[in-house]
């Protein structure tokens, strides 16, 4: 199941991509993000409501810890976010989602150490595909 919600992911980023790269047209990207953030935050909150996400007690059994590190990973999601849009409105879409895609390396790689992954040959190998695959298309 897992992988079906990954690949809705990979064609909801490709539209994020392709409909931001038309909307930069001439826009500043950073407020650009600053409207699709607060587009996403109302359509989220919606989603919370319909699906009585806010009706458990689940939100109050939130603590410390996980705060911290859902408020991080909020604040580097911005980051993430405010520096792709700026990259898209000057380079090549396809140029800027490849190199954005990189995260997948960081994360393999960060994964190891932190939650102990596996980091095998085979992962190693798929590692130095992606960045050379990434090279290929990057530097023509």
């Amino acid at each position: 199941m897992w992988m079906i919600y990954a690949a809705g992911s990979a064609i909801a980023a490709a539209l994020v991509s392709i409909f931001g790269k038309v909307g930069l047209r001439e826009v500043d990207p950073t407020l650009a993000t600053i409207i699709r953030g607060v587009v996403m935050g109302l359509l989220l909150v919606i989603a919370g409501f319909a699906l009585k996400k806010f009706n458990t007690p689940a939100l109050s059994a939130i603590h410390g810890r996980a705060w911290l590190f859902i408020l991080l990973s909020a604040a580097a999601g911005a980051a993430s976010w405010v520096l792709y849009f700026t990259a898209l409105k000057l380079g090549p879409a396809g140029g800027v989602a490849v190199i954005d895609k990189m995260s997948v390396v960081l994360i393999i790689i960060l994964a190891a150490f932190a939650f102990g992954e596996a980091f095998t040959l085979r992962s190693a190998a798929g590692v130095i595909l992606t960045i050379a695959g990434a090279a290929l298309i990057v530097f023509k």
